[in-house]
């Protein structure tokens, strides 16, 4: 107990004299590296309003480094603006831009490695090759900040924020655009995603590989190539997101591969060339999601198991469900179908006859997708008639027994 009160004391010792070291270009002190150089544990460094070149700021020690007026911290595509080394470190209120572009190094404009308990917050990137970039680093939080890119290709641009390898980050609250992948994780752990606006993308507006026990909330993908791919993954929660706009050849809102017991709710698949695009991925739990005038709102492959759709709204959409198989084991049952064309005479709230949301000339354009060119045509109109009332192709699982003749409204 003695030592413990020792230890105690030096903590707050520390903090009691800890200083503030001001940089400003009138200042004694007028460039970012000679105040590091100068500080100690625990200081805070404050940078007032002006343009600083970096020559690669690096972070050594566990400081603040807060900015006034959003001074301007410029690689000018020369180096890494900022690399921080160590744990317990602040970066608040800058603009970090022209990072150097690299296709063999992970050059960014804030790179974190090796550290943990790291904060960068309410910042400003402006065209890195990567914004932020963290590695082998637990506990950080990368929250309120403004990412911008301008990427023109997948092979000559790097990601928004990037995480490798991570534990317990929290990545909340920022607005990110033209970059690779707007958020990407690989081999993280019991992470959140909360609140973040990603858009304008070139490949994701977010991108997990080998990534489990996280989630992401309430955050809104609009207009990149597609909005979400979790691949390799299990114990996802997907709960509140907005996948809108993710329109094009291939582009879809959520592309599952090979994940397992995950949790999909409550979220809003709008104008989106295909909602949701499933492979290999089993006991996926799918619940109250609005599907709203998607092409496809949920492709499931025959390669999907124990999969369950119950209390969604499917509204408007060219094609409610498709699969590439008569045969599948998911699971579809007390749906709203805007295509629902039966009765309910009991009054009970659910139709007396089955709804069958695999149309026949969706089985073909799977199998031969040139044929997409005669949907509005009167010979797929008298097709899907003969399909409703004499089925053969459509599987006969994929079928809601119960289908809601209202809209779920929870």
């Amino acid at each position: 107990m003695k030592w413990l009160f020792i230890a105690h004391i030096l903590f707050i010792t520390q903090y009691l004299s800890a200083k503030e070291i001001v940089v400003c270009k009138s200042c004694e002190i007028n460039d970012i590296q000679t105040a590091l150089t100068k500080a100690q544990n625990h200081d805070r460094i404050l940078i007032k309003k002006g343009v600083y070149i970096s020559k690669n700021i690096v972070i050594n020690k566990s400081i603040e480094l807060i900015g006034e007026d959003y001074p301007i911290i410029d690689g000018e595509h020369k180096v890494q603006v900022i690399t921080v080394g160590i744990s317990d470190v602040t970066i608040k209120g800058l603009i970090i831009k022209n990072s150097k572009s690299s296709y063999t190094d992970d050059i960014a404009g804030i790179k974190i490695e090796n550290v943990h308990n790291v904060v960068v917050e309410d910042c400003r990137f402006y065209d890195n090759f990567w914004a932020v970039y963290l590695a082998k680093s637990d506990n950080c939080k990368i929250v309120n900040n403004i990412i911008r890119g301008s990427a023109k290709r997948e092979t000559s641009s790097g990601n928004g924020i990037h995480l490798w390898n991570c534990k317990n980050a929290l990545i909340k609250n920022n607005k990110i655009s033209g970059h690779r992948d707007g958020i990407y994780f690989e081999f993280v752990e019991n992470s959140s995603i909360i609140g973040n606006l990603s858009e304008k993308n070139i490949r994701y507006g977010l991108h997990f590989m080998f990534s489990h026990h996280n989630e992401y909330l309430e955050n809104t993908f609009r207009a990149n190539g597609a909005g979400v791919v979790v691949m390799y993954s299990k114990h996802i929660k997907m709960i509140g997101n907005h996948f809108e706009e993710n329109w094009g050849p291939a582009a879809c809102g959520l592309l599952l591969k090979e994940i397992t017991d995950s949790f999909v709710s409550q979220n809003v698949f709008y104008k989106n060339t295909q909602g949701i695009l499933a492979e290999n991925s089993d006991r996926i739990e799918f619940k109250e999601n609005q599907f709203i005038e998607n092409g496809w709102a949920v492709k499931i492959g025959s390669s999907c198991l124990d999969d369950y759709f119950y209390h969604n709204n499917f509204i408007g959409n060219t094609f409610e469900v498709a699969t590439n198989s008569t045969m599948n084991n998911s699971v579809f049952s007390e749906n709203y179908w805007s295509d629902y064309k039966g009765y309910d005479l009991d009054r009970d709230g659910f139709g007396d006859i089955p709804h069958r949301p695999v149309r026949l000339f969706s089985y073909i354009s799977e199998k031969y997708p040139q044929v997409l060119i005669l949907l509005r045509s009167l010979f797929v109109t008298m097709l899907d008639l003969t399909e409703r009332y004499m089925p053969v192709f459509s599987p006969e699982t994929l079928i809601d027994k119960k289908p809601l003749i209202r809209k779920w409204i929870g």
